[in-house]
C-alpha cells in the first residue's frame, strides 16, 4: 500500500502539512477582532454588536461539526471537506454585501460558520485515523493551523482592508479559501477499516470499552461531562480573548490599530504552540493533568490583566499570549482526550458531541466580553469571570477528571 508514490507509513506524514492548511483557512475566524473596528465604522455598530457575527460564526462552527461526524463515513472525507470549504467561501463573498448587521451576521455568521463547521472535523478525523500509534502529536500538529491562522491571515486581512476596504476582502479571501480547500480535498482519505502501521503493537489493556465505543452510552459517563465542562471554561475565556484582543489593545494598552493587528500575529503562534504542546503533554501524562495546567495559565494571565493600564505592553503581551497558549491547548487535549477515552473508530461522532462545549464557550465569552464593555466603558472587568471560572475549572479537573481518567475502564501505556 501506497500514498502520495510513497510508503504509506511514510506518505501518510503529508497528510499533516495538507490537513493543517484546510485549518489555517478555516482558523481566518481568529483574526475576526482585525475586522471589527472597521466594520463598526461602517455599519455603525458598538462593540457588542461587532461581536454578534463571530459569536454566530462558532455557534455555528459547534452545531455542524457533530452532526458532519455523523455523515463523513456515507458520503466520505473528500466530499464533505469540498462541500463544506464551498460554503464557507460563499459566506464569506456574500459578506461583502452592502447591508446591516443583521446581513452580515447570516452571510459570514451562519454561512460562512457553517462551513467551518463542516470541513473542520474532517482533517482531524482523517488524520486520527491514520496515526492510531501518534494520536496526540498527529492532531496537534493538525489543529496547529487553525491556531497559526491568524499569524499569516490577521497581517493579510489588514493589509487588504486598508488597500481594497472591509468588504473586497471578503470577497477576496472567500474565493482564495475556496479553490485552496477544494484541491486539498481531492487528497483526503482515511485508510482501510483494518489498517494499521507496520509494527506497531499497542500496549493497550481495555476492559468493558465496548461501552465506551458508540456515541450513544458516551453520554452516560461522567468521563463525558467532565470533559464537557472543562471545554466550554477552557473556551469561554479563549475564543473571548481572541474577539477582544485588538481593540482592547488600543483601548487600554494605547497601541496604534498596526500594531494591535501585529500582536494578534505574534498570539498565534502561541495558540499554535498550545496545540502542539498540550497535545503531546496529553498523551504522555493525563488529561487531568493537562486540563489543571491549562486553567493555571488562565488564572495567571487574568489577574495579569485586571492590573494591565495605559502603557503596560508587556504586561499585555504575556497575559495574551498564556490565553492564546491555553485556548489553543484545548483544541489539542479535547480530541486526544477524546481519542485516548473513546474508540478511535467512532471518532468523528465522539469529538462532534465533546465539541458542542466549544458552542457554549463561544456564546458565553464572546457575549459577556462585549456586553461588559458595552457597560462599565472597558474590557478589563471581564477578567473577574475569567479569574473564577479559572479556579472553577482547577477544581473540576481535580475532581470530576480524576476517577475518569484514571480509573479501571482504560489504562494506557504511553
Amino acid at each position: 500500500m501506497r500514498l502520495f508514490g510513497m510508503p504509506v507509513e511514510k506518505g501518510r506524514w503529508l497528510l499533516i502539512p495538507l490537513g493543517a492548511t484546510v485549518l489555517l483557512c478555516l482558523g481566518t475566524v481568529y483574526s475576526w477582532s482585525i475586522f471589527r473596528k472597521p466594520l463598526e465604522k461602517l455599519l455603525n455598530i458598538n462593540a457588542t454588536e461587532s461581536l454578534l457575527p463571530f459569536t454566530v460564526l462558532l455557534i455555528m462552527f459547534a452545531v455542524l461539526m457533530p452532526i458532519t461526524g455523523f455523515y463523513i463515513n456515507r458520503f466520505g472525507s473528500r466530499m464533505i471537506t469540498a462541500v463544506g470549504g464551498v460554503i464557507m467561501g460563499l459566506g464569506y463573498i456574500l459578506s461583502s454585501l452592502d447591508g446591516n448587521l443583521q446581513l452580515l451576521t447570516f452571510t459570514y455568521g451562519a454561512i460562512a460558520g457553517a462551513g467551518v463547521g463542516i470541513v473542520y472535523g474532517v482533517p482531524l478525523a482523517v488524520i486520527a485515523k491514520w496515526f492510531p500509534d501518534k494520536k496526540g502529536l498527529a492532531v496537534g500538529l493538525t489543529v496547529i493551523g487553525f491556531g497559526l491562522s491568524p499569524l499569516i491571515t490577521a497581517p493579510l486581512a489588514k493589509s487588504l482592508i486598508d488597500s481594497y476596504g472591509v468588504r473586497q476582502t471578503f470577497v477576496i479571501l472567500g474565493i482564495t479559501f475556496t479553490l485552496i480547500i477544494l484541491a486539498i480535498a481531492t487528497v483526503l482519505k482515511t485508510p482501510p477499516p483494518d489498517w494499521k502501521p507496520a509494527g506497531w503493537n499497542p500496549n493497550i489493556a481495555v476492559s468493558g470499552s465496548t461501552s465506551l465505543t458508540n456515541s450513544e452510552t458516551i453520554l452516560q459517563t461522567p468521563a463525558f461531562y467532565g470533559l464537557w465542562l472543562c471545554y466550554t471554561i477552557g473556551t469561554f475565556s479563549g475564543l473571548a480573548a481572541i474577539g477582544i484582543s485588538s481593540p482592547l489593545a488600543q483601548e487600554i494598552i494605547k497601541l496604534d490599530a498596526t500594531t494591535a493587528a501585529s500582536t494578534v500575529s505574534l498570539f498565534a503562534v502561541f495558540n499554535a504552540l498550545g496545540r502542539l504542546f498540550f497535545g503531546w503533554f496529553t498523551d504522555r501524562f493525563s488529561p487531568k493533568l493537562a486540563a489543571i495546567v491549562s486553567f493555571t495559565l488562565v488564572l495567571i494571565a487574568s489577574l495579569m490583566m485586571l492590573k494591565a493600564g495605559q502603557g503596560t505592553v508587556a504586561t499585555y503581551l504575556v497575559a495574551f499570549a498564556l490565553f492564546y497558549f491555553s485556548f489553543g491547548g484545548w483544541l489539542a487535549i479535547a480530541p486526544t482526550t477524546t481519542l485516548i477515552l473513546f474508540s478511535a473508530a467512532d471518532y468523528a461522532k465522539n469529538y462532534g458531541l465533546v465539541f458542542t462545549a466549544y458552542g457554549a464557550g463561544a456564546l458565553g465569552g464572546t457575549l459577556l466580553a462585549g456586553r461588559i464593555r458595552d457597560i462599565f466603558g472597558s474590557y478589563t472587568v471581564f477578567f473577574y469571570p475569567t479569574t473564577a471560572l479559572a479556579i472553577l475549572g482547577i477544581v473540576l479537573a481535580v475532581f470530576m477528571l480524576k476517577r475518569s481518567f484514571s480509573g479501571s475502564t482504560i489504562s494506557q501505556a504511553n
